[in-house]
């Protein structure tokens, strides 16, 4: 195997152990004795910690889980030159959240460790996700939603700002996995919740199916 071949392999099986790290999960036991899985949405995510465990675990996850994403962009770009085997780190982190091979592949949806890659990708993205993340937090108060349509502005972001393709088709791609993740938490909450007005605009940040 090549030096080049052997960093590819360390940046791609280091990408996965870092997106497989159950940070919700470890927080859930640590703090209360509970596996996150089986409370509330039953995602392994930051927004299913901030409400079963508490608002400081939450924001923990939330940093530890973009933290993921970030880092394994950072591994690829210091040990391979190549912004190809960046994106797949970046992709297999994600994956490896999702399916973390220490909880029977069982986890999140993807999107804090994504969030991760892009910043670290596309720094403004940064002040104008969370700008729009704010906007829509304050109106519909539904925090899932909001960071949702938020990773949309990443590809203009790119286009606009960054003037790159290849970062364009990554983040519109890649924002997929997340949204196709969270159909069946969707089709959930409009079962519960008994119109799609109720799912979307919520009383207050607590309010939640």
């Amino acid at each position: 195997m090549t030096n080049e071949a052997l960093a590819i392999a360390i940046v791609i099986i280091g990408a996965y152990l870092l997106g497989s790290i159950p940070s919700a999960y470890i927080i859930g036991r640590l703090r209360k004795g509970i596996d996150i899985r089986q409370v509330g949405s039953r995602n392994m995510g930051a927004m299913n910690t901030f409400y079963n465990v508490g608002v400081a675990s939450g924001f923990l996850v939330l940093a530890v889980d973009i933290g993921k994403g970030a880092a394994a962009a950072a591994l690829s770009q210091w040990l391979v030159d190549s912004n190809l085997v960046m994106f797949f780190a970046g992709a297999v982190a994600v994956l490896g959240h999702n399916f973390p091979v220490w909880l029977g592949f069982k986890g999140g949806k993807g999107g804090a460790p994504l969030v991760g890659v892009l910043i670290y990708l596309m720094p403004w993205g940064i002040p104008i996700g969370l700008s729009i993340f704010g906007i829509l937090l304050l109106i519909i108060r539904f925090p899932t939603l909001s960071y949702g349509i938020a990773l949309l502005c990443f590809p203009f972001i790119a286009w606009l700002i960054y003037h790159r393709g290849d970062y364009v088709i990554f983040s519109s791609v890649m924002r997929l996995v997340p949204f196709l993740s969270y159909i069946p938490r969707i089709k959930e909450m409009r079962a519960k919740g008994g119109s799609w007005g109720r799912v979307i605009k919520r009383r207050d940040i607590k309010d939640r199916f």
